[in-house]
C-alpha cells in the first residue's frame, strides 16, 4: 500500500475551508470499479486531523479506522497519518445516488460534459444512530428546499422532552437548524439527504435517520442533482472490485444490529468475486480476505488478480514473427474444421 501513497503537506487556517476537495470528481475507466488512491498528510498550527480529513473530504470514522492511534481532535498534531482516498464502488447501478450506509459514504454518478464520459463525486455521510436506522431502499429526490424548515416528529420531541432539552414544534432557517441550509427531501416520508449544524457528526451515527453531509458538500450536490433523480440506499460492509486486472476487497465494520449476519463472513465477498469474473478466470487469496474482513480499515486491499483469456494466452505464447493462423470455416472448405494444436512452454499454463 504504501508504494502508491501520496503525500500531502497540509497548512493551518484559521477560518474557513480553502483547498478543500468538495466531492472529489474521479472519472470512470471502463471496466474498473476502483478510485483514487491512498494519500498522507499531517496539521500543522491550529488545524486538527479532522480539519484535514474534512478539507480532503472524509469523515471522523473513516479516518479513525485507518489511524487507530491517531488523536483526531489535537490541533498541531505533527504525526504523519494515512488519508483513506481510495474506494471500491458499491456494488449498484451506476446511475444518480447511492448512499453505502456502513461506509457512511454518498456516491453521485454523473456525466461530465468536458470529456464526454461518466465520474463520480463522493462524500462522507453521518448516518441515523441504532433505534433510528436509515433504511435501505430504492428512492428518488422528491424535492429541493433551501434555508429549510425543521418540524420535528412527536417521538424526537418526546426523547429530547425526557432528556431535559425540550424542543419547538418549528425551526426555521439559521444557525441553530439541525438540516443546515439546503435539503434534498426524499420520497421517504421523512427523510431526507442535508447539511448540519453540527459537523462533527458527519461520519457517525448521530441522526434519527436522515443523512447528513458538510455544508460545503451538500451545497454542491444540491446545485448538481435534479429532481427525480434515483437514490438507491445500500447496505455493504464489504465491497470488492477491479482496477485493470487486479481484485481489490474494501471492509468497513458492519452495523451494531447486522453484525450476526456479517462479521466474519466471507460469503458475500466469494459471491462478489465469481460475480464479476468468468468461471475459473481468477486467483484469490481468501486467507488475506478474511484478515481484512477482520481488521476492517476501510481501505482497499488487493486479494487477487483475473486469469487471462485463454486466448490471450495462446497470442503471448505464439513467437511474434509468427503470422496468426488462418483458420478456414465449415462453409469455406465442404465441411473440414481445421484444429489447432498450440504447445505452450512451461509456466504459461
Amino acid at each position: 500500500m504504501m508504494n502508491s501513497l501520496k503525500r500531502l503537506v497540509i497548512l493551518s487556517v484559521a477560518t474557513g475551508l480553502p483547498g478543500a476537495v468538495l466531492g472529489n470528481p474521479f472519472p470512470l475507466v471502463t471496466g474498473d470499479s476502483v478510485i483514487g488512491q491512498i494519500e498522507t498528510g499531517y496539521s500543522l498550527g491550529i488545524d486538527r486531523p479532522v480539519d484535514v480529513a474534512r478539507r480532503r473530504g472524509l469523515g471522523h470514522s473513516e479516518i479513525k479506522l485507518v489511524n487507530p492511534s491517531l488523536d483526531v481532535w489535537l490541533p498541531g498534531n505533527s504525526e504523519e497519518f494515512v488519508l483513506p482516498m481510495e474506494f471500491v464502488l458499491p456494488n449498484a447501478p451506476h446511475i444518480g445516488i447511492v448512499l453505502n450506509v456502513p461506509e457512511m459514504r454518498l456516491y453521485y454518478f454523473r456525466a461530465n460534459k468536458a470529456t464526454g464520459g461518466m465520474d463520480v463525486m463522493t462524500f462522507p455521510i453521518g448516518i441515523g444512530r441504532e433505534g433510528w436506522d436509515t433504511p435501505y431502499s430504492t428512492t428518488r429526490v422528491a424535492t429541493k428546499v433551501k434555508d429549510p424548515v425543521w418540524y420535528p416528529p412527536e417521538s424526537i420531541r418526546a426523547e429530547h422532552a425526557a432528556e431535559g432539552d425540550p424542543l419547538p414544534k418549528r425551526v426555521g432557517p439559521g444557525p441553530d437548524n439541525p438540516m443546515g441550509a439546503y435539503a434534498l427531501r426524499l420520497a421517504l416520508p421523512m427523510y431526507a439527504i442535508h447539511g448540519t449544524n453540527k459537523p462533527w457528526g458527519v461520519g457517525m451515527r448521530v441522526s434519527h435517520g436522515c443523512i447528513r453531509l458538510y455544508n460545503e458538500h451538500i451545497e454542491e450536490l444540491f446545485q448538481a442533482v435534479q429532481v427525480g433523480m434515483p437514490v438507491n440506499i445500500v447496505n455493504q460492509p464489504y465491497k470488492v472490485g477491479l482496477r485493470g486486472d487486479r481484485i481489490f476487497l474494501e471492509a468497513h465494520p458492519s452495523l451494531e444490529e447486522d453484525q450476526e449476519s456479517f462479521e466474519g463472513n466471507l460469503t458475500s465477498v466469494v459471491r462478489a468475486v465469481v460475480a464479476m469474473t468468468r468461471e475459473g478466470g481468477y486467483e484469490a487469496d481468501w486467507d488475506l480476505a478474511r484478515q481484512i474482513i477482520q481488521q476492517s480499515r476501510g481501505i482497499p486491499v488487493q486479494i487477487g488478480r483475473l486469469k487471462p483469456e485463454p486466448h490471450s494466452i495462446l497470442a503471448a505464447a505464439r513467437p511474434a514473427a509468427e503470422p496468426a493462423p488462418r483458420v478456414r470455416t465449415r462453409e469455406s472448405n465442404a465441411g473440414m474444421e481445421l484444429k489447432l494444436d498450440v504447445r505452450l512452454p512451461l509456466g504459461s499454463r
